[in-house]
C-alpha cells in the first residue's frame, strides 16, 4: 500500500518552511502480495468504527481516521502493522486521510510533497495550534507505485510523539 515517512525531530521548522523531503527520514510500507487491497485481517470495531481488540498484524488497506497503532519499530516495507484500541498505550493515531487523484502514479517525490503539505494543514486542525508549535510530529503512509498500480491513492497522516513516549487516549485537539 503504502510508505511511511517518519520526520526527525529537528527537521520540524524546515518541514514548516516546506523543504522536508530533501532531509526527512524515510520509511515505507509497500503492497506485500497479491490479495485485494484490505483483504487481510483487520481489528475488532464496535458499531462507530472504533478499534475494541486490537492485533498485531492488521492489514494497512484496513486502517481508518482514529486509528491508533503500535508502529514506531515498523520496517521500511510492512503490509500489516499492530492496532490497538485508543484507551490503551500506543505510538501513533491516525488524524487524516488524503485521497490523491489520476490515473498514472505522480512519482514519489509528488506524493511526498501532497503528504507533507496535507498532512501539515490537516495537523493543525486536529492539534488545534500549529505545526511548528507543538509538541508533537507528524508522519504519514503513502501509496507506493506498486500499491497505486491496484488502486491505492490514500495517504494517511498520523501523529506521535518525537521523544517516544506512548499516547494514551486520541490527541484530537489538545492544543500541545
Amino acid at each position: 500500500m503504502t510508505t511511511r515517512r517518519r520526520l526527525r525531530p529537528l527537521t520540524r521548522l524546515t518541514v514548516a518552511l516546506g523543504a522536508a523531503s530533501a532531509i526527512a527520514a524515510l520509511a515505507g510500507c509497500s503492497l506485500l502480495g497479491g490479495g485485494e487491497l484490505g483483504s487481510g485481517p483487520s481489528a475488532e470495531r464496535d458499531e462507530s468504527g472504533q478499534v475494541v481488540e486490537g492485533t498485531d498484524g492488521a492489514d494497512v488497506f484496513t486502517l481508518q481516521v482514529g486509528d491508533c497503532l503500535n508502529d514506531a519499530d515498523a520496517a521500511d516495507t510492512v503490509s500489516e502493522v499492530p492496532v490497538v484500541p485508543c484507551a490503551d498505550p500506543h505510538d501513533s493515531e491516525i488524524y487524516a486521510s488524503v485521497i490523491l487523484g489520476g490515473d498514472t502514479f505522480p512519482g514519489t517525490d509528488a506524493v511526498l510533497a501532497e503528504g507533507d503539505e496535507q498532512c501539515g494543514t490537516e495537523f493543525d486542525a486536529f492539534i488545534g495550534i500549529p505545526y511548528v508549535e507543538s509538541i508533537y510530529d507528524f508522519s504519514y503512509y503513502f501509496p507506493t507505485e506498486s500499491s497505486w498500480e491496484r488502486g491505492d491513492r490514500e495517504i494517511l497522516c498520523v501523529i506521535f510523539d518525537p521523544a517516544g513516549q506512548k499516547l494514551t487516549g486520541s490527541l484530537d485537539g489538545i492544543a500541545r
